[in-house]
């Protein structure tokens, strides 16, 4: 039964990165979403500081202002200032990330109980420690679960409310100003919607597993459609497979469950690539034969 609460918390998990990193992979922001994973640590950090609680109500709030502020400092830095948007990136969640990392080893040492370690890499195989459990016999599933879920409605409420936004401001940014839409309103609620599931996953699965999830599936699912609700739906698909595949990997070898998850999305993705690559070569030598 712990098998399949795992394999479930990080599906969703995988559900989560998978839709919002098809969005960010259409616009080329792949590693946008890297650099909010990283930067929302000291909003945590002051969230959890502020109100004690790792479940406190303030902590995706606290995580979405962080993500937006990030995606505020690449944008100035890179437009306003004239730095290489790749610089830019590097600049803001590094910076951004080591305060975090400051505010937790420091000045909120003995007050803030935020393991470093399983914010990059998380503790998946642990989720099952802290359960809930309802007239002292009820076991309801871990906590994770419910944590991810709540990330889950948020983001996939959102982008079925906004998908018409989101859509335009995905493939055609020029267009979308042409028809009045307000591009920067969508972009920002973008980052924010990343920056929530981001701190959602953070002591479930880790930064690691988010990242790869977010380019890995979307990435893969790119190469097999053109169509945008497809590529969201191959995308999932790819994620939970990998979660799943990994996962029985993980314990087949007795190695990381993380780990092996995203390595098996990035086997799924050359898999698909090599497939392509054959495919196209069958196209071009058949044209030649047939002497087109």
């Amino acid at each position: 039964m712990n098998d399949i609460w795992i394999i479930i918390t990080a599906s969703i998990a995988a559900i989560n990165a998978s839709v919002l990193g098809t969005f960010l992979v259409l616009r080329k922001m792949a590693m946008v979403g890297d650099a909010i994973s990283h930067a929302v640590l000291p909003g945590i950090a002051l969230a959890y500081w502020l109100s004690g609680d790792k479940t406190s109500v303030f902590l995706l709030p606290a995580a979405a202002a962080t993500g937006v502020l990030v995606s505020m400092l690449i944008d100035f830095l890179s437009r306003r200032i004239g730095i290489q948007s790749d610089a830019s990136i590097g600049i803001s969640y590094t910076l951004l990330f080591a305060i975090g990392m400051i505010m937790i080893s420091g000045w909120m040492k003995g007050n803030v109980d935020i393991d470093q370690e399983c914010v990059l890499y998380g503790d998946i195989a642990l989720i099952n420690l802290d359960k809930v459990i309802v007239d002292q016999n009820l076991y309801l599933g871990p906590r994770a679960f419910y944590t991810e879920l709540v990330g889950f409605i948020i983001i996939v409420g959102s982008i079925a409310a906004g998908f018409k936004g989101f859509k335009l401001l995905s493939f055609n940014e020029d267009y979308a100003l042409s028809l009045g839409v307000n591009t920067n309103f969508w972009h920002y609620f973008l980052m924010a919607l990343v920056s929530i599931m981001t701190v959602v996953s953070f002591e479930v699965v880790g930064a690691i597993l988010v990242i790869g999830f977010m380019v890995i599936p979307p990435a893969t699912a790119r190469m097999m459609t053109d169509k945008l609700v497809s590529m969201i739906l191959l995308s999932c698909l790819i994620g939970v497979i990998s979660v799943i595949g990994g996962y029985f990997i993980a314990v087949w070898l007795d190695v990381s469950i993380t780990g092996a998850m995203v390595s098996f999305a990035g086997l799924m993705f050359f898999g698909v690539m090599l497939l392509k690559g054959w495919r196209r070569s069958g196209i071009k030598e058949t044209a030649i034969a047939l002497g087109k």
